[in-house]
Order: C-alpha cells, then sequence, then structure tokens
C-alpha cells in the first residue's frame, strides 16, 4: 500500500512537471495567458488529478475566466500530456485556483506595514523622549 501511494506522488510529480511545459509552451489560448501550476492530486486509481494553478490577475472574475478556458481546454491538453508520459491511463484534468499564494503575499504585506508602521512608532517616541531628556538636562544647568 505504501508503494502504491509512492507511485501516485512520483506520478503527480511528473504530471506536474509536464503541464507546467504543455501550458507554457504549446498553448495559445490568449484567455489563459501565464499559469503557474502549484501542485497536482491524483487519485489512487489514476482516473482523476486536480491541478492547483495560480495566475497573476487577482480580479475574480478574470481569475474564474482563465479556470474556465482551462477547463474547456482539458481534453487538449491531456492529449498533449499523455504523449509526453509513458501511463496506461491518463487521468482527467480538473483544474483549480489556488489562491494559497496571493494570501501569503497579502498576509506578507500585511505584517510588513506593521513592522514599519511600529518602527515609526518607535523612533517618534524615542525622539520624544530626547527632546524631554535634554529640556530635563537645561533645566538642571539653570539651577
Amino acid at each position: 500500500m505504501a508503494r502504491e501511494f509512492s507511485r501516485t506522488r512520483r506520478i503527480a510529480q511528473q504530471l506536474q512537471q509536464e503541464l507546467a511545459q504543455v501550458l507554457q509552451r504549446d498553448m495559445k489560448d490568449p484567455r489563459i495567458g501565464f499559469v503557474t501550476v502549484n501542485d497536482v492530486d491524483v487519485s489512487r486509481d489514476l482516473s482523476y488529478a486536480k491541478v492547483y494553478v495560480t495566475f497573476f490577475e487577482e480580479d475574480e472574475k478574470l481569475v474564474q475566466e482563465k479556470v474556465e478556458a482551462l477547463d474547456a481546454a482539458a481534453g487538449y491538453i491531456r492529449s498533449l500530456v499523455a504523449g509526453r508520459m509513458k501511463l496506461r491511463v491518463m487521468p482527467e484534468l480538473r483544474f483549480i485556483y489556488d489562491s494559497s499564494l496571493v494570501e501569503g503575499m497579502r498576509m506578507s504585506n500585511l505584517v510588513s506595514r506593521v513592522i514599519s508602521d511600529d518602527e515609526a512608532k518607535q523612533k517618534q517616541h524615542g525622539d520624544q523622549q530626547d527632546v524631554s531628556q535634554s529640556s530635563d538636562d537645561k533645566s538642571e544647568g539653570e539651577d
């Protein structure tokens, strides 16, 4: 059983590489544009493959249109990949938008903004302390 899992994982990895090449080099559909294949999850019986993809687009409507274009071309993409892989049965492809990359970038930007805001507040607070200390030093010197 463990051997079955490793075989499906190896097939998924090879399928991911082949899909990335096919989508980059062989697909001429302008609706799809630049697509990145993040992961491929193959069923145990190799009949289905979930292909997780991302795009540079953030607009949900455009992303949905691109996923629909990929789904419409799934049979053609499947035939191109089947010619490159030596499998008895080529899995049926299902394209799924993977928003984890976009969410990760959004979270990274939020963290960076909070850090820069915090540094600005600390600097401002430090400048205020310097001003109050220098005024205290001047008042002590007058006595």
